[in-house]
């Protein structure tokens, strides 16, 4: 489905990230990951303007283009009682500033029929406590995410997946971990991976602008105390 195409992947080295460069393989595509973690083609941190530039131009040096950019990487997640100003900065570089200047690099070279997708978070709508890292980097993604679909709009298809819960160690979940989900199960990285490929496929070619949340339904469980079990404590 995808041969001779190019997939830039940010935090392609494990998880999700991992998944979703695997299917792009399988299904002919030339894989270009960019990861903090050791994998075959560039390691490196993706908060440094310089690393995004070196990577860019290798990716453009041996391919002259780029079909799909799917930002992935995971910004650091801190709270406010631990995280400092520049922590919190460099989660807002890995999770915004690095997708907004690789889409820069690359908007010479993306291809006719080009995708950008960015993985936000069902975070980006809802909260835990001292997530504040993480969640500000997820919201902001979201944002990006339209902006850049009517900015690039004719040229490349923008848009963001806010997935759930999502085992990436294969662990099975039975009784109120699985059954807490209307879907009646933990999400896997093949939930998320699926949908990338078919928001950077043609079947998907008037979808642009959207975030599609993908956390089995969780999102939309309005939940009170002493409703269906749930108690406050």
């Amino acid at each position: 489905m995808f041969t001779d195409k190019v997939a830039v992947i940010t935090g392609g080295s494990r998880g999700i990230g991992k998944t979703i460069a695997d299917e792009f393989r399988k299904n002919g595509a030339n894989v270009c990951v960019i990861d903090i973690l050791d994998n075959d083609y560039f390691v490196g941190d993706i908060s440094e303007q310089s690393v995004l530039e070196e990577f860019a131009g290798k990716v453009i040096a041996e391919y002259g283009k780029v079909d799909f950019l799917i930002n992935n990487a995971m910004p650091l997640m801190k709270g406010i009682d631990k995280c400092s100003y520049d922590e919190f900065n460099y989660a807002l570089r890995v999770g915004v500033a690095a997708p907004f200047y690789l889409t820069k690099l690359f908007m010479p070279h993306f291809s006719k029929g080009a995708s950008i997708v960015n993985i936000s978070s069902s975070r980006d709508r809802m909260s835990q406590p001292y997530t504040e890292s993480y969640t500000a980097a997820k919201g902001g993604i979201s944002a990006l995410t339209h902006a850049l679909a009517v900015s690039l709009s004719g040229k490349v298809r923008v848009n963001s997946i806010s997935p759930g819960w999502i085992d990436t160690r294969s662990n099975v979940y039975e009784g109120p971990d699985a059954y807490q989900h209307p879907a009646g199960r933990v999400g896997n990285p093949f939930d998320i991976a699926n949908m990338v490929l078919y928001l950077c496929s043609e079947k998907a070619g008037f979808i642009t602008g959207e975030n599609i949340c993908i956390d089995g339904g969780m999102t939309h469980q309005m939940i009170y105390h002493d409703d269906f079990g749930w108690s406050l404590k």
